[in-house]
């Protein structure tokens, strides 16, 4: 009588288990890994000043607005330049600061109504590593909204005998674009004026004289508002004065003047936009 052969045992349910152990192993360590290469690749944001919301190391870039308030703007102007604000406080860069001030026709200098950095909006954040909706709110109640309302305040109709722009362009060089740490960073200023130096050194309406850079080189305005602007950009939004129908100056020397003082004080001439209305 033949003998049976002896049954092989199965291996088939043993060797199922332990292929989907090693596998569910291999997705854990796979996971873990993709978690820390997004924990650790991600840019790391910088510990912000809780007053200032700037890094603590001195802010990536630098916008200054200035607004001249020594005259009402045209209702239409008026509209033009809160959109165009708008959009500065919108597109501001993460850790930028931006500061708003307008003419102290009394101080002969400027006024700051806001001054902080873009703490970020939470865009670009991951869920991983940051709370993104925590920083948007941040975003919104500590940069946006208060910015929003220093736009209001800077547009407010006013009037005045003087106009020292070139003081309040000293003044913001002085505090914005002086400091070491302000050096190395992109610096930037709109100017949102008519652009018509008036004071007791130097004035710039048509019975004051000539717009030639030769008269005010002659002026006490000369050497007292000399101005170093460390490389900044500076750009007008040119409001167009008239009168009797007829643009009060001649625009074009008008804007040739400024070029001349913006790169004799070391600054670039970012060029000039004629805003709408008059």
């Amino acid at each position: 009588m033949a003998r049976r052969r002896p049954r092989q045992r199965g291996t088939s349910g043993l060797g199922w288990s332990g292929l989907g152990g090693a596998v569910l192993l291999l997705l854990a360590i796979i996971s873990g890994g993709a978690l820390g290469y997004f924990y650790f690749s991600a840019p790391a944001r910088p510990a912000l000043d809780p007053q200032s919301l700037c890094p603590v190391s001195g802010p990536q870039g630098i916008t200054v607005v200035l607004v001249d308030t020594s005259d009402d703007l045209p209702e239409t102007t008026r509209r033009e330049v809160l959109g165009e604000l708008d959009d500065m406080i919108t597109m501001l860069p993460p850790f930028y600061k931006l500061d708003i001030r307008v003419l102290d026709i009394a101080g002969v200098r400027s006024r700051s109504l806001f001054s902080k950095c873009n703490p970020g909006d939470g865009a670009g954040l991951s869920e991983w590593t940051d709370n993104p909706r925590i920083a948007r709110l941040r975003w919104i109640e500590d940069f946006r909204k208060p910015a929003a309302e220093a736009v209001k305040s800077s547009v407010a109709a006013a009037k005045a005998n003087s106009s020292p722009i070139m003081a309040a362009i000293q003044d913001i060089a002085i505090d914005q674009f002086s400091s070491a740490k302000s050096q190395s960073v992109k610096k930037t200023l709109y100017i949102i004026s008519d652009m018509i130096e008036f004071t007791r050194d130097y004035g710039q309406y048509p019975r004051a004289g000539d717009l030639s850079f030769q008269r005010y080189r002659q002026s006490p305005a000369y050497l007292k508002f000399r101005t170093d602007l460390h490389g900044a950009t500076v750009s007008i939004r040119y409001v167009t004065r008239q009168s009797n129908g007829q643009p009060l100056i001649d625009g074009t020397k008008h804007m040739e003047f400024w070029k001349d003082w913006i790169e004799e004080n070391r600054g670039a001439f970012g060029g000039v936009k004629r805003l709408q209305g008059a």
